[in-house]
């Protein structure tokens, strides 16, 4: 009998893309359910009753919650192909730390970039530009942080990657003009198939952005 997939997930969400992507690099065959985050489905509140946010991976009736945590059980159950997760403890370590990283210290201004203006909007911009130069001079030279290979630290930045050119829109900054070697880094994971396959268009997303603006009066 085949695994039954199901991902509770929102299309604009860079913590869904996350499962999407890791799923996709693994060939795995998934359902994936469209939540309405303002009307959450039953489904999503019983599979993660503790926060009720997505992504929700359901596997054969048994939901995994939080998005890194998502994807380290994917690269696990499914072990075959394209593995994500580092197989050195030490390198684990550092992978799990720079995911702590990019969900604390990326994630905050990342949100205020579009969903603010002004004096608060310019101190986001600053902050988000120095925790990218911090991620910047950890990849180095790399093409991935994983090295050669596309791993667990990328998909953690491709989510938000897709949304880079929302972000410069909505607040007039360029990224690549302050971390270009990061910037390369990013247009070579959007390139993946498993990327391209998993993200929406930037300009759904910049729709968005202005849409959500309006409604909150910015």
């Amino acid at each position: 009998m085949a695994d039954e997939v199901i991902l509770l997930d929102y299309w604009a969400s860079p913590f869904g893309m996350r499962a999407r992507i890791a799923l996709r690099e693994k060939g795995v065959k998934f359902e994936c359910r469209e939540e309405n985050l303002r009307d959450k489905s039953p489904l999503l509140l019983q599979m993660n009753p503790v926060h009720k946010k997505i992504p929700v991976l359901i596997h054969n009736g048994k939901p995994v919650c939080e998005s890194m945590n998502v994807v380290q059980y994917i690269d696990e159950v499914w072990s075959g192909k394209n593995s994500i997760f580092p197989s050195d403890p030490y390198q684990r370590a550092q992978a799990r730390f720079w995911i702590d990283f990019i969900d604390t210290k990326v994630y905050e201004p990342a949100d205020k970039i579009w969903s603010t203006t002004g004096e608060v909007q310019e101190t986001a911009k600053k902050d988000f530009i120095e925790a990218l130069k911090i991620l910047e001079a950890e990849l180095g030279d790399k093409p991935y942080f994983g090295g050669d290979n596309f791993g667990f630290v990328d998909i953690a930045m491709t989510g938000y990657y897709s949304w880079f050119e929302p972000f410069e829109k909505c607040a007039n900054f360029s990224i690549e003009s302050e971390c270009p070697t990061l910037m390369a880094s990013a247009k070579r994971c959007l390139q993946r198939e498993s990327v391209v396959n998993s993200i929406p268009n930037p300009d759904e997303l910049f729709a968005l952005a202005l849409k959500l603006r309006k409604e909150y009066g910015v």
